[in-house]
């Protein structure tokens, strides 16, 4: 299947979803890095975040710029992602590899680590950028980035983050 962004909206506007499929994007980035499993993950994790916090803006040449500077083996991971679908990424420690966490699963939230921050930064196309710096608690960004997303808005929307 080809990589989608998919849009959705209900309740006259009250209600919007927005999801992505990257698998193909994930896999470019790591044939092109030589990114092993753990680094792919968090690097197509940080890249399909990017993309849907992009889709929600509304001039064309608005960018969204995550970094993610932890404590962890990874050392940090940053990405660029626009409106317009492009989005592009590195993390500073391609070849980190660690064994899986307590639930058999890649260990994202240990390689990038549960100390340091997380930073966005976007660009509306004129004027200042707005930025935002949340403190990391676990490493894993479906716990952080709703934190930044939330104050912003009236009511505060609900954030869900599937990774499949």
């Amino acid at each position: 299947m080809a990589d989608q962004l998919i849009r959705a909206t209900a309740a006259e506007g009250g209600i919007r979803a927005v999801g992505v499929i990257t698998t193909r994007l994930t896999e470019e980035a790591r044939h092109r890095h030589q990114l092993s499993y753990v680094a792919t993950a968090a690097l197509g994790r940080t890249m399909a975040a990017g993309l849907l916090l992009a889709s929600s803006m509304k001039r064309p040449e608005s960018r969204i710029n995550i970094r993610v500077k932890g404590n962890g083996p990874l050392q940090g991971i940053l990405v660029d992602a626009g409106l317009d679908g492009t989005v592009r990424g590195y993390v500073y420690e391609p070849q980190v590899e660690l064994p899986p966490n307590e639930l058999g699963k890649l260990d994202v939230g240990g390689a990038v680590g549960r100390e340091g921050f997380l930073y966005v930064v976007r660009d509306i196309g004129y004027g200042y950028p707005y930025s935002s710096t949340v403190e990391l608690v676990s490493g894993e960004l479906a716990t952080i980035l709703p934190t930044i997303l939330s104050p912003q808005s009236k009511p505060p929307p609900r954030w869900f983050w599937v990774y499949l």
